[in-house]
């Protein structure tokens, strides 16, 4: 297993429940695909530094997690085809 930091950003213009929903529902499929989040934050909403799809706003997630090459490759995935995310990267963390 190795470590990694992975950090999203959703539209700041959804309701706020369903921009919750949406962090819950990666974080959720971390654990489903045999991954451990080990820590998770959330940042809140900040201005972007340039306009993401029409968007000035955004709310930052940002997760520590343990996981094999298969279930980053499958969340890369799924985190893609979500039209709420405006943009995310996932970080390998170096081993100690």
């Amino acid at each position: 297993m190795n470590k990694y930091e992975i950090m999203f950003i959703v539209k700041a213009t959804m309701e706020s429940a369903d921009i919750k929903k949406c962090a819950e529902s990666f974080k959720s499929l971390i654990s489903d695909l045999k991954g451990k989040v080990v820590e998770y934050k959330e940042l809140g909403e900040k201005k972007l530094a340039y306009p993401i799809k029409k968007e000035l706003n955004g709310y930052y997630f940002v997760m520590q997690v343990e996981a094999n090459k298969d279930t980053i490759q499958e969340f890369d995935r799924k985190i893609r085809l979500d039209e709420n995310v405006l943009r995310h990267l996932i970080i390998r963390q170096e081993e100690e």
